[in-house]
């Protein structure tokens, strides 16, 4: 099993969570995160720190949102490899707040 980032993710991008991350699950899209689930120990050291709630255990993921199991999956095996905080994107606070955090 593994963790997973989700919908919330997207275009906010907050990187506080790749930090936490002991084995470098994490992977860089364009708009968001995704993270790698052959690399993950599933520590769940990242999801207190994302400040969207974004992130899941796949074993807790609402049923709405299990399509980002494969999402994950087959994006991070072509996405970089993110091991060190970044800005979030230009817009990110709004689009936090617009999510009720």
């Amino acid at each position: 099993m593994a963790t997973l980032v989700t919908d919330n993710c997207q275009r906010c991008r907050f990187t506080e969570c790749v930090t936490a991350c002991p084995v470098s699950a994490f992977r860089a899209g364009e708009k968001m995160l995704f993270i790698d689930p052959d690399v993950c120990v599933d520590c769940g050291a990242c999801i207190p720190k994302c400040p969207v709630q974004a992130i899941y255990e796949d074993l807790d993921l609402p049923e709405h949102l299990n399509e980002w199991i494969e999402i994950n999956a087959r994006r991070s095996k072509v996405m970089p490899k993110i091991t060190m905080k970044e800005s979030p994107y230009a817009g990110a606070e709004e689009r936090k707040s617009s999510l009720g955090f």
